[in-house]
């Protein structure tokens, strides 16, 4: 997840340094997203690190990316250690100009851009006469500005491919609403409709958009804000990874507008 002390705006333009083509691997040959390239963004801790992991199990080849650019760092010896091609990109989503050269570097750098994940988020919890225009202002950029920012230049090659999976993570703040985060979940409903709206233009062009409501998980971003939160009533971030998975591994024929993952033991959504 972003870093929610950071100042998106004062990130260092993305870089992405080419890395050769990792030792031949016949078992990589065989895994089932062998051949595709994945930009994940948010990928240095929670569930970006959790489904960066997964994609690189099944032979995706990544650009992992996070304006966190040490800790995206201690997380690429993990994603090479599958065998696959992976890159570190620090990237604040939510910068015009940094959004697009990360899909050009992604598409320079690894040959093309199969999946794209909007994972990055963050929040500001306070009340609204708290909340500064500049604290608004970063949750929207971030939550739903870089998504929509991602999914525009990535979804131009995915169209010259003929195909294409963007993966939109949204939260169970996009259905319902509590005090205190009217930034954030102004930014996930936002979010949501942004990719049933992108679902319905990008399906005849053969590229797949699948909203992810995800529930609460053991994660930093959660559990930093909400100390008083019981853990074990919280779901692991790799488990809604492995529902990622699955739609991403749907044959094309079909695709997810939405799903909704929850912990079994969450007792404040139905």
């Amino acid at each position: 997840m972003a870093d929610l002390n950071a100042s998106p705006s004062t990130t260092a333009q993305p870089s992405v340094d080419a890395l050769p083509d990792p030792v031949p691997d016949p078992v990589r040959w065989q895994r089932p997203l062998h051949g595709r390239v994945a930009l994940v963004t948010g990928a240095a801790s929670g569930l970006g690190a959790a489904l960066a992991a997964v994609l690189a199990a099944e032979g995706c080849d990544l650009v992992a990316s996070d304006i966190r650019a040490d800790a995206l760092q201690m997380a690429m010896p993990a994603l090479l250690g599958h065998g696959v091609r992976a890159s570190a990109l620090p990237l604040d989503v939510g910068d015009p100009g940094a959004a697009r050269a990360a899909i050009e570097r992604c598409v320079a750098t690894m040959g093309r851009i199969d999946i794209l994940v909007n994972n990055a988020g963050t929040d500001v919890t306070l009340p609204l006469s708290d909340l500064s225009e500049q604290d608004w202002l970063r949750v929207i950029n971030t939550n739903l500005n870089g998504p929509f920012l991602l999914a525009k230049h990535a979804a131009a090659h995915m169209r010259s491919q003929g195909s294409g999976d963007i993966v939109n993570v949204a939260s169970t703040a996009a259905k319902r609403a509590w005090p205190n985060a009217s930034a954030y979940h102004a930014s996930k409903w936002g979010l949501l409709g942004l990719s049933h709206a992108l679902h319905a233009e990008l399906r005849p062009h053969g590229i797949r958009v699948t909203a992810v409501v995800a529930g609460g998980m053991r994660t930093p971003f959660l559990l930093d804000r909400f100390p008083d939160l019981d853990p074990t009533r919280l779901q692991d971030p790799a488990s809604v990874a492995q529902a990622i998975r699955h739609a991403l591994l749907l044959p094309r024929e079909s695709v997810i507008a939405e799903m909704t993952v929850l912990p079994m033991q969450e007792t404040s959504w139905p």
